[in-house]
């Protein structure tokens, strides 16, 4: 045992802790296990007590985590899959997380943002300045149809 690192018990309820103040996946629960110095035996266990506990659901971490990216970091859904397979999350829980979004309030966003954008930007023509929205929407991960749908309207 490192001498830094947690016994079973000490990382069960530390863990049981961390996940009872928000909503964390598998994966962060790993990468936490790794800081803390918990054994790779005892982090099997801890995770099959937390799942089995409810304190981790990767459905509903991915349904707070669309909800909370798309609402306060207004990412949208390309970025926000990008994410979720980054922390491990299955395909099908994604997609069923990403559809919780209303499409009205989808679109709603991507108008916002794209007011917002222009008018900071400076352009010389329509051409430019239709180039700069489509590049910082698409960087916060919306999809290039429903920016075409968008800009075509404003």
């Amino acid at each position: 045992m490192k001498p830094n690192s947690l016994t079973y018990e000490e990382a069960l309820y530390k863990s049981a802790s961390y996940c009872s103040q928000s909503e964390h996946c598998i994966s962060d629960m790993k990468n936490k296990f790794s800081q803390w110095g918990v054994e790779e035996s005892d982090q099997d266990r801890i995770i099959c007590y937390l799942v089995q506990e409810k304190y981790l659901d990767e459905k509903r971490f991915a349904i707070a985590y669309v909800k909370d990216k798309f609402r306060y970091n207004k990412w949208g859904k390309i970025k926000i899959r990008l994410e979720l397979n980054q922390k491990r999350i299955e395909k099908e829980l994604i997609e069923a997380a990403l559809e919780t979004i209303n499409p009205d309030e989808y679109n709603e966003m991507i108008i916002r943002l794209a007011k917002e954008k222009e008018k900071k930007l400076t352009y010389r023509n329509e051409y430019e300045r239709k180039g700069k929205l489509y590049r910082f929407l698409a960087g916060k991960g919306f999809e290039m149809e429903a920016i075409s749908k968008i800009i075509g309207t404003l």
